[in-house]
């Protein structure tokens, strides 16, 4: 018999969604292949089975957010089959489920519960002075969940008048809300919290600073609910929106130097990697130069203060077959040659398709580049990635008339491969001037580099 439960996926991820099960009660199991699929706010990725056997037991619901150690389903031995108990998994289960019904779970013993508290279940005791055994759970088996501690230390400093009061709540923010609030510009009291007691929760802050406005479907119309990474994307950016002095800056670039190199040697490069060689390795290899020289790019903004990253980790926006945005990070990407950026590049962009990156794989980076150059875009206003200060955007890249110029300083008409590439950056990290000669010294680099010794 094995337990499987919600895995930690990072130090810093405190629950998960189980968005699909990949087996059904009854079936066979085999140690190693996926079993379930997670979605937290990081990343989404495929858990492979630790053991062997038949699955007796589901526990948790697609859709359902539970805390990270959070026993899910059970896994029986050939030989030891049980009576199969599982929850219902209907799509339209609600997001905050987690559990089994009553009579489908066993009630674990007040020791046991305290023994399967989450981290961050710990963490929430100790900082509101409560015990687990104070508390009845919610969660599968009786387990005490995040939501159970935080409603019972609601519960414990509610005002002692009727109803909610927001002013009383000021004092309960949890760290993620009060770091919202100072993000978003916004003030506790003009926030009303849906929590428990009318506790502030997260949804509440972010409902707030976007002030939405409801829109009712008309007839006709197709009603297509927000996946999880869609709703962690659409947050992350009006987040970024509302952190960050956005500012665009555009540069036209001349890729003819790039385009010779890869009409010379591209074919030679695709029989020997397995695919072709586009614009995006080597305008990423002189990306890293250039934030060599301008450093105040691959950073982050703090509390009155530029912090400076000078290991550099380049993020490669990938597109989730339009469900959503994932970065993953190539760390280091300063060493790597164009060869190297290009297969790096694809790995991480396959195994984001497919579900298989780990927390590892989308943390620390420092600055992002984001390519929608291969649809033929013409200047594209990326949001900025945060915690960083400016995002790149590689847009389309043409055949068109240019004037160059000849040794001897005459001027002719040629043909060239040109795009235009896009900066955004937050002012508050640096001024125009400054981005203005990054992006020079990237022309420059590409314009100019010896591509064919760098392959």
């Amino acid at each position: 018999m094995a337990d499987v439960f919600m895995p930690q996926l990072g130090e810093t991820v405190a629950d998960g969604t189980v968005t699909k099960w990949f087996k059904n009660v009854g079936d066979v199991v085999t140690r190693g292949e996926p079993l379930f699929e997670v979605s937290t706010d990081k990343v989404d990725t495929e858990i492979p089975a630790q053991a062997s056997g038949v699955m007796s037991e589901i526990l948790v619901l697609e859709g359902a957010t539970v805390d990270v150690g959070t026993k899910l389903a059970v896994i029986a031995g050939a030989d030891d089959v049980t009576p199969v108990v599982v929850a219902s998994t209907t799509a339209n289960a609600p997001a905050n489920a987690n559990a089994a019904t009553a009579s489908t779970a066993p009630v674990l013993a007040a020791s046991d519960a305290s023994e399967r508290l989450s981290p961050v279940v710990r963490r929430l005791l100790a900082e509101n002075g409560l015990t687990a055994s104070d508390l009845t759970g919610s969660g599968p088996g009786g387990r005490v969940t995040k939501d159970d501690v935080l409603a019972a230390a609601a519960s414990a400093n509610a005002a002692a008048s009727a109803g909610p009061s927001t002013t009383g709540n000021v004092a309960q923010l949890s760290p993620v809300v009060r770091r919202l609030l100072s993000e978003l510009g916004l003030d506790a009291n003009d926030v009303t919290g849906t929590g428990p007691d009318g506790r502030i929760t997260r949804r509440d802050v972010e409902l707030a600073a976007g002030s939405r406005v409801t829109v009712v479907a008309r007839e006709g119309d197709e009603v297509i609910p927000f996946t999880k990474i869609r709703k962690l994307t659409a947050e992350h950016m009006v987040r970024s929106k509302a952190t960050s002095a956005h500012t665009l800056m555009v540069r036209e670039i001349d890729f003819e130097s790039v385009e010779r190199v890869r009409r010379s040697l591209g074919a030679q490069f695709k029989v020997r990697e397995g695919f072709s060689l586009t614009y995006l390795p080597f305008i990423a290899t002189a990306t890293m130069v250039a934030l060599r020289e301008f450093p105040h790019l691959s950073a982050s903004v703090g509390n009155d203060e530029l912090i400076v990253h000078h290991t550099l980790n380049l993020g490669i926006a990938v597109d989730l077959d339009s469900e959503g945005l994932v970065v993953p990070v190539i760390k280091r990407a300063d060493a790597l040659s164009v060869s190297e950026m290009a297969r790096t590049i694809r790995d991480l962009a396959t195994r984001a398709r497919s579900k298989s990156l780990g927390v590892d794989d989308v943390s620390g980076g420092t600055f992002t580049i984001t390519n929608p150059g291969p649809y033929g875009t013409l200047i594209t206003g990326a949001v900025i990635n945060q915690p960083q200060v400016a995002i790149l955007s590689t847009d389309g890249v043409t055949r068109k008339p240019v004037v160059v110029t000849g040794a001897d300083g005459s001027e002719a008409i040629a043909i060239h491969s040109v795009g235009l590439v896009a900066l955004t950056f937050d002012h508050r990290a640096v001024d125009g001037a400054y981005a203005a000669r990054f992006l020079a010294r990237l022309a420059q680099l590409i314009q100019e580099t010896d591509w064919a010794s760098h392959l």
